[in-house]
């Protein structure tokens, strides 16, 4: 039970991670930067988006429309932390 408890929280570092990297290139590239006609700052930046668009999809249909803002890369954020730091802990020392 352990093994699917570290595989878990490894699959949570890597989204926590792939994340943090989303966010920052977003904040460069909003900022110019970085520029977008640039071919490896555009495949990293597509690349990225597709990892994360299946995550932030279901997020976006449930808050509001807030125009420019994109709260769904912070909610997501949030649960990831809440997931890797307090609920899978938890979970986990239920089984020892």
């Amino acid at each position: 039970m352990m093994a699917i408890f570290g595989v878990l929280d490894l699959i949570l570092d890597v989204v926590f991670f792939i994340m943090i990297v989303h966010i920052v290139l977003s904040w460069l590239i909003a900022f110019q930067v970085l520029n977008t006609r640039q071919q490896f700052v555009m495949q990293l930046w597509d690349g990225l988006s597709r990892l994360l668009e299946p995550i932030y999809a279901p997020i976006r249909r449930v808050l509001p429309n807030t125009g420019a803002l994109d709260l769904a890369p912070l909610v997501v954020f949030v649960i990831v932390i809440a997931l890797r730091d307090i609920i899978l802990p938890s979970i986990a020392m239920n089984f020892y």
